[in-house]
């Protein structure tokens, strides 16, 4: 099956606290993702799946799971190897498991012109022709740029398998005039090229935590209905791109489940300072998880009462009136649970009520 149009995330992969590859958590993300959160695919193994840190061993592991699941189909998978052959043993394997889409970039370390750049891609289609192909363009991650002319002669020889274009260093978007999918790499261009014509959806490592957004505006454009999201997608990216993409994602995912946190060096999470930050601006745009609020009621609703009036007081205006509400209800200074009073919660706004066991 070639790729086709829409929203897919670059998906992040979990590793276990001795940090293996943790492949079911890894699959059972990308799932979830397509399932629930608005993908039209996701992309497996690609840079912000760490992929190049990842031994080819664990990468086969985690193909043959990829094989096996509903979404094998909404699967695109990168490699993560500078080696030709590698590259190529790890293709053969995804096609043994029914998987034939790879978003594949250039190798990095060294400088090459662009015939060189032709010759690799020649050389792995060759070798398995069988295969469909996004091309990633990404200077800052390998050092190369694609040329107009290297991807005209590409799609020119090889129609059938150069299918489609990752922008990520955005010299091709609004310059390529050819019969392939163009994908950007950021929400920042998702709407403006949906409306130029010139891009077909986004591949973008921010769609682990935002796809829901990105999709309505993918239909909403579609469907010729007003944009309302857009400026709230972007200002979420550029909270985003302040730090590595993923420190950034993986710090944000481990407030909401502890499974995110190792992440390979030299690569890191978000300092404390850092993720407070990053939390507050996001907070600002209204954009936190329901997990991460149902979380956030529950350790209030264990508060000390007077410790929840201080925390009541910095979030509601009417605080003297509540507390004193509170009071008379409860006739009590010991520990309450505020889930008893939906008022309560309407106004800390953090979701419904929790039910008292």
């Amino acid at each position: 099956m070639a790729v086709k149009p829409g929203i897919y995330a670059a998906s992040v992969s979990i590793f276990k606290e001795d940090m293996s590859l943790d492949i079911s958590n890894t699959i059972s993300h990308a799932e979830k993702l397509i399932l629930k959160e608005g993908c039209h695919g996701t992309v497996l193994l690609g840079s912000t799946g760490m992929a190049q840190y990842i031994s080819s061993k664990e990468k086969k592991k985690l193909i043959d799971k990829a094989g096996s699941s509903e979404c094998k189909d909404n699967f695109v998978l990168g490699t993560g190897s500078n080696s030709l052959l590698e590259n190529c043993e790890i293709i053969k394997h995804s096609l043994s498991n029914g998987i034939n889409r790879f978003l594949l970039m250039p190798p990095a370390y060294f400088s090459y012109p662009d015939s060189g750049v032709y010759k690799y891609f020649a050389n792995i289609i060759e070798r398995v022709p069988e295969i469909f192909i996004i091309l990633y363009n990404f200077e800052k991650l390998c050092g190369y740029k694609f040329s107009v002319q290297v991807i005209e002669k590409l799609v020119k020889d090889f129609p059938a398998q150069i299918v489609a274009v990752k922008d990520s260093s955005y010299n091709l978007i609004n310059t390529l005039d050819l019969d392939i999918l163009i994908f950007p790499g950021s929400e920042l261009k998702l709407l403006e090229g949906l409306e130029s014509g010139k891009c077909h959806g986004i591949i973008s490592a921010v769609a682990n935590i935002s796809s829901k957004i990105s999709r309505q505006i993918y239909e909403d454009h579609h469907n010729k209905k007003k944009q309302t999201l857009n400026n709230r997608n972007c200002a979420i990216r550029k909270i985003m791109d302040k730090h590595s993409l993923i420190s950034s994602i993986h710090s944000f995912l481990t407030l909401e489940d502890k499974k995110y946190k190792v992440v390979l060096p030299p690569l890191s999470l978000l300092s404390k300072e850092q993720e407070k930050k990053m939390m507050e601006e996001l907070k600002a745009l209204d954009f936190f998880p329901e997990k991460i609020k149902n979380i956030a009621g529950k350790k209030l609703a264990r508060l000390p009462l007077q410790k929840m009036q201080k925390v009541i007081a910095k979030r509601v205006r009417y605080t003297r009136l509540l507390v004193f509400s509170l009071r008379i209800r409860l006739n009590v200074t010991q520990s309450v649970s505020i889930s008893r009073y939906p008022q309560c919660l309407i106004l800390l706004n953090i979701g419904k009520p929790q039910t008292q066991s």
